[in-house]
């Protein structure tokens, strides 16, 4: 919903929250999405109600429909430590703590001791990270904490910063002992508060009123940005994150026409003000490649010319950064629905940028960005001024990250491995033989916590090859993993190519006295398509049913917009349709004894490939 796009106009937004939600709601129905449905756990240091609103809008502007369970003004420490029987009921899919400065209880004084001062800083973390251990212990699911502004004055001025008695050194390394705990625990996520606080203003944001009156840590005016800002975390470990960049060329990543003032005029580099804006923002976008955002153009402009723009010695990106490059005469809209289906990914993955208004214009309305949901339609920023593009993008929030993999750092390598490989394929005239030319070699073994964080990442991701589409976060993934009913299975596959990284899960749980098993998760990569990965994988499952004495495997398909393409999956290994409902929703059966190898091209642990 445009309304809900950075930047967005805060007092509308809390003005019309309710109008807001209904169309929401109505636009979800009208174009049949199946919203993801996750528990909410609010556990609040101090008023929440209108947070829980603001954040409400955001989440369903990206597909996600929240139920929330809400403490009473502070109670987020008790609800935890002494076992709220609604909270347990509840059983939250995320907790969200949401403290503030105003919640530290004891700050050093000019009187204190340098041990004195220690001591209360070991006191406050102390306070925070029991609590943290406990809801792991007892809930096992996924916590997003804030992180404390700085105070609003400074009783000390500038030493306060740096004297051991001063609020704001206290606070900065308060700070940093949360920040330790996150790199050392999985699943635990901050929700940077300082950053907003420090952007929006701190004596606006930290406004005395608002607390003795309301008890809001922060200014009304403020809520609907931190909403945003907590939405993004929250979108992106369910897998709302947008994956691909596609990016105009003139005025957008250099000052200037190429086709018309010639690569040597045009602005980029160190020479002007202009162009160091320019240069400033393409470097923003090459750091996102290692991230894993996929890089692409989409440009109205001779090839030639576009390529002599990026090929300048002082241009940060060059032609070997983009994926995808479409610089034609074409329609945008036409160009971004091309780009996506060469990298196989839903439009709605991607993020449009470019200067031009009309443009942009074009994009919303044969995408669906001027009516809908922001999570079912190609992304299309209010760019503004040049100076102003990191700032929209970065705060947008496009490309949050809350999970970070080896796989990330070489995605825009694999992609490219791809389409060699699809050039390869069109110089074959047997498919298989271009298969078995590939030499792939796969890793197929249960769960390891080498890659939980990234099986987790998958669940979260994949949307066509996906039989349940069901979202797992890493400490679902973990509990899955330690179950004795449960059969996991991971899959890496590399070739000579290149490595693919993991690219199949599949995990389901025995039943009927350990003679049945059902199949809760299937996915795969949309890079490997096509590959025999999934023969091989069904190969491995079936082997370790019979291992354990599994005599009957059920499979489910439930559809979506977007997972079409595995609707007969289970018919092509031999199973039988047993069930539909009015929804589409299929069962699948099949005996596990009589069932052969499919897989027959890729050598699977170490083992030659079967004839």
């Amino acid at each position: 919903m445009l309304k809900l796009t950075y930047p967005f106009d805060s007092s509308y937004i809390l003005k019309k929250r309710k109008s807001l939600k209904r169309e929401l709601l109505s636009q979800a129905e009208a174009q049949g999405v199946r919203l993801l449905h996750k528990k909410i756990a609010i556990l609040g240091g101090s008023t929440t109600h209108d947070i829980r609103e603001i954040l409400e809008l955001f989440l369903l502007d990206e597909g996600i429909a929240p139920e929330f369970y809400e403490s009473e003004y502070t109670q987020y420490w008790n609800d935890v430590m002494f076992d709220n029987a609604e909270l347990a009921a509840f059983k939250p899919d995320l907790i969200f703590i949401h403290t503030s400065t105003r919640n530290i209880t004891d700050f050093p004084t000019v009187r204190d001791t340098a041990e004195g001062v220690e001591a209360k800083l070991a006191a406050q973390y102390e306070h925070f990270e029991a609590m943290w251990r406990r809801i792991a212990e007892a809930y096992r699911c996924p916590v997003i904490q804030n992180n404390f502004e700085l105070p609003f004055y400074r009783l000390l001025g500038n030493r306060d910063a740096w004297d051991a008695r001063g609020k704001c050194n206290f606070v900065s390394r308060l700070n940093q002992k949360l920040y330790d705990y996150a790199a050392s625990h999985e699943n635990f996520y901050i929700n940077d508060s300082n950053y907003m606080a420090s952007c929006y203003g701190l004596q606006k944001w930290a406004d005395p009123f608002y607390w003795h009156m309301y008890k809001y840590a922060m200014c009304v005016d403020a809520i609907p940005e931190f909403a945003f800002n907590l939405a993004n975390i929250i979108k992106s470990i369910y897998g709302r994150n947008k994956k691909a960049a596609a990016c105009d060329l003139d005025n957008t990543l250099w000052g200037g026409i190429v086709g018309d003032d010639g690569a040597d005029n045009i602005e980029i580099g160190q020479e002007t003000s202009a162009g160091q804006l320019y240069a400033e923002f393409q470097g923003y976008l090459k750091a996102h490649k290692d991230l894993g955002v996929l890089l692409t153009v989409d440009s109205k402009n001779e090839e030639e010319n576009a390529l002599a723009g990026l090929n300048r010695p002082d241009s940060i990106l060059k032609p070997e950064d983009f994926i995808v490059i479409k610089a034609n005469w074409n329609p945008k809209d036409r160009n971004l629905a091309e780009t996506a289906k060469v990298l196989n990914i839903g439009s709605d993955a991607m993020v449009f940028i470019d200067d031009n208004p009309a443009e942009r214009e074009i994009v919303r309305a044969s995408t669906g960005g001027n009516g809908g949901l922001a999570g079912a339609q190609v992304a299309v920023p209010e760019m503004g001024a040049p100076e102003r593009y990191i700032t929209v993008l970065d705060r947008s929030g496009f490309f949050e990250v809350t999970a970070f993999s080896a796989d990330d750092l070489k995605r825009n390598e694999m992609y490219k491995a791809n389409a060699e490989r699809a050039r390869q394929e069109a110089s074959f005239a047997d498919y298989g033989e271009y298969l078995k030319s590939l030499e792939m070699k796969a890793e197929i073994k249960p769960f390891s916590s080498l890659y939980m964080s990234r099986i987790a990442q998958l669940t979260n991701k994949s949307n066509q090859f996906n039989l349940t589409t069901l979202r797992c976060t890493q400490a679902d993934i973990e509990r899955v993993s330690a179950d004795g009913n449960y059969i996991t299975l991971y899959g890496r596959l590399e070739d000579r190519f290149g490595d693919n990284g993991v690219v199949s899960v599949v995990f389901g749980h025995s039943g009927a006295g350990g003679k049945v098993f059902h199949i809760d998760l299937w996915l795969m990569s949309c890079r490997v398509l096509k590959r025999d990965m999934e023969f091989a994988m069904m190969d491995s499952l079936m082997a370790e049913c019979a291992s354990r004495g599994i005599e009957k495997v059920v499979g489910y398909y439930y559809p979506t917009a977007k997972n079409k393409m595995v609707r007969d999956f289970y018919a092509l290994h031999g199973f039988a349709k047993s069930a539909e409902d009015a929804d589409g929703n299929t069962t699948w059966t099949r005996s596990v004894a009589g069932y052969e190898r499919r897989n027959h091209v890729i050598a699977v642990n170490g083992e030659k490939v079967a004839e």
